[in-house]
C-alpha cells in the first residue's frame, strides 16, 4: 500500500478558474492589475479560500497577503506561493498557480489529517508585474526589507489591502 500524498488536481484547476473570473477578459485571459477593484476581488477570493481552511491570514503593511497552517512545534516556517496580479492581458497559470496550489497542498494536508511540524505559510506578494507601479516585486522586496512601506503604499492603494 502506498502512503503517498496526492493533490486534488480537479480541485486545484477549479480554484485558478474560480480566482480567473476576477478581471476576466472576454476573448479570455485574465486582466487583474495591482490595486484595482479586479485586484481586490482577486485578493478577497484568495483570502476567503485561506480562511476555510483554517489558516490564519496577515496581510503586511505593503499589502502582501500570508496564510500560516500552524505545524506542532514552533519551528520556522515553510513559505511558498507567489503572486496573483497579472499583466494587461495575462493567463490562469501564471503566479496563481504558485499560491493556489501552495493551498492545494494544504487542503490535501488536511483531508490526510496531517498536521506537519513546521508551519507552512502561502503567501501572494503585491505589485509582483508592475504594470501600474513601476517598481516591480514591490511585495518581494518588502520582505526583503528593500522598499519602505511609505515609497511602496501611498494614497488609494495602502488602502485597498485588507483582509475582511
Amino acid at each position: 500500500m502506498s502512503h503517498y500524498l496526492q493533490i486534488n488536481g480537479q480541485r486545484l484547476i477549479d480554484s485558478l478558474y474560480a480566482l480567473g473570473e476576477h478581471g476576466a477578459l472576454p476573448g479570455g485571459g485574465v486582466c487583474r492589475l495591482a490595486a484595482t477593484a479586479e485586484d481586490k476581488a482577486g485578493r478577497d477570493f484568495v483570502v476567503a479560500r485561506m480562511k476555510a481552511l483554517g489558516l490564519s491570514v496577515s496581510i503586511d503593511a505593503i499589502g502582501n497577503v500570508t496564510g500560516v497552517y500552524h505545524g506542532e512545534e514552533t519551528l520556522p516556517m515553510v513559505m511558498m506561493g507567489s503572486h496573483i496580479d497579472t499583466v494587461a492581458t495575462g493567463g490562469l497559470y501564471d503566479g496563481n498557480y504558485g499560491v493556489m496550489a501552495g493551498l492545494e497542498v494544504i487542503a490535501t494536508l488536511q483531508d490526510a489529517g496531517i498536521r506537519t511540524r513546521r508551519p507552512l505559510a502561502v503567501t501572494f506578494f503585491t505589485n509582483e508585474e508592475g504594470v501600474r507601479f513601476q517598481a516591480r516585486y514591490d511585495g518581494q522586496r518588502g520582505v526583503c526589507r528593500r522598499v519602505s512601506v511609505g515609497a511602496g503604499a501611498r494614497g488609494k492603494r495602502s488602502r485597498r489591502y485588507h483582509a475582511r
